[in-house]
């Protein structure tokens, strides 16, 4: 696959008036605009630089009615650029729609007839180049994939443990299908990773893989980053954008944090999983796609749907099949193997060569894992950074006995004055910072703003603690 400059634009026509104000709207746009004459000389210019798109009438001097030379022009260009996706639009003047047809049967992007409309042409183009920026990107990805697969483990992912075990051996059977897949289970525990693995061991192994966090997005921008926007759509909006579902079409789309989506935003979601299809925010056209959806949540989503607080229709939607993947907690057998993953990825990135001493392994196995998978990573990055000499012992993981489960107290609180109470902490602790409570919390900063709007103000939760 060739290199490609994809803000540059061929355009193909003999005349010379459609060629100068084609060049004259397109530059004005941003883009780089490359002129041929004819046929042959067009074919050069490809030689000599791969554009990003090319733009090609149908009809030229020797021939200004069949579109035979238009439709030759086009067999050769995909004859030998066929490997590098490169979207080709035909030219035809109005009334040639059988023409248009029979380019677009032969392997053309679409077509747009003359006199063309510009904000038409523009859109076509930029939704074009879209579509070939995020096929290469997925022919990028595939590569990477088939270097990395491992039919028995996933990649980066310590499984020995018999809970996880299971778990991998249900997420490749259902890996094969186009299923929905609902993966939970504590923060740190893992979740993205089985998802990126599910991809890899999926039949769109070689397609993209997209994932966003549903948290982290503000419900003002959720529809133009899920659904893309067109140009001018709000005030920030300088040019057009596809959205994650779009940049997704015929790969996976990984819908983390899902539980976070507040109500108004669940509904939106709903329809396009439902039929796939969705418009821009700024346009009318409906757009379809189809992408295989995996999400993910630490939330209760069933206690979450009986509070009113999650859709039904979506939940039931989401969760064809449903993973939970085991706390670290649970599967204790994966602990030290985890920590001896870690070390050597840290020795690595900080070229040192350790070990962990008899009591560091006793520290580690004792620990409670609160963070799960993510703590440990940390933990051992930590340990590696603070160590002078070539063993790790106990103090340089730094484990905080504060964060263990507590046995001095048996007494069990109803879930929401537990819930009020580590928010308090955490707000306590942070001086009301909710960027950092939302981050010791495993929350995104919306999840814990609802939470301490339910609570009340920090002044209430201090009354009611």
């Amino acid at each position: 696959m060739s290199t490609h400059h994809s803000t540059t634009i061929l355009v193909v026509d003999d005349q010379q008036d459609v060629r100068e104000a084609l060049r004259l709207m397109l530059s004005s746009e941003g883009y780089t605009i490359a002129l041929a004459a004819t046929p042959v000389k067009a074919l050069g210019k490809m030689a000599e630089e791969l554009p990003g798109l090319v733009l090609f009438d149908m009809n030229y001097s020797r021939d200004t009615t069949s579109g035979q030379e238009g439709l030759d022009l086009l067999q050769a260009m995909q004859d030998k650029y066929a490997d590098d996706e490169i979207p080709m639009i035909a030219m035809t003047a109005w009334g040639s729609i059988d023409l248009a047809v029979h380019a677009v049967k032969q392997g053309a992007s679409d077509f747009i007839e003359k006199p063309w409309e510009n904000a038409r042409l523009l859109n076509l183009i930029r939704t074009q180049l879209e579509r070939s920026n995020a096929t290469r990107k997925a022919a990028q990805l595939g590569a990477l994939n088939r270097m990395q697969r491992d039919d028995n483990q996933p990649q980066g992912f310590v499984a020995e443990s018999e809970p996880m075990q299971k778990l991998l051996e249900i997420a490749r059977q259902v890996a094969q299908s186009d299923a929905s897949i609902l993966i939970t289970g504590d923060n740190g525990a893992g979740k993205s990773l089985i998802a990126e693995q599910i991809h890899r061991w999926s039949p769109l192994a070689d397609a993209v893989f997209v994932s966003v966090n549903m948290g982290s997005i503000p419900e003002s921008l959720f529809e133009a980053e899920m659904f893309g926007h067109a140009k001018g759509a709000f005030t920030d909006a300088v040019e057009a954008r596809a959205g994650r579902f779009e940049l997704a079409d015929g790969g996976t789309l990984f819908l983390d944090e899902v539980g976070n989506l507040p109500m108004p935003q669940q509904a939106k979601l709903l329809r396009v999983l439902e039929t796939g299809e969705f418009e821009r925010v700024g346009e009318t056209r409906t757009r379809k796609v189809k992408v295989r959806v995996i999400a993910a949540t630490n939330a209760d989503l069933p206690a979450m749907v009986e509070n009113g607080e999650f859709r039904r229709d979506l939940y039931f939607r989401l969760n064809t099949i449903e993973l939970n993947i085991p706390s670290l907690a649970e599967r204790r057998d994966d602990i030290m193997p985890l920590a001896r993953f870690f070390l050597a990825k840290y020795s690595r990135r900080y070229a040192r060569e350790l070990t962990f001493s008899a009591a560091a392994e006793n520290s580690l196995l004792q620990h409670s894992w609160p963070g799960n998978v993510r703590e440990l990573s940390h933990a051992i990055e930590r340990a590696v950074l603070l160590c002078s000499d070539e063993t790790i012992e106990s103090s340089h993981l730094m484990l905080r006995p504060g964060l263990a489960k507590s046995a001095e107290s048996n007494e069990i609180q109803p879930l929401e004055q537990t819930e009020r109470a580590a928010i308090q902490r955490a707000m306590d602790q942070f001086e009301g910072d909710v960027n950092q409570a939302a981050a010791a919390l495993g929350l995104s900063r919306s999840a814990l703003y609802r939470r301490l709007e339910k609570f009340g103000s920090k002044a209430q939760l201090d009354e009611s603690a």
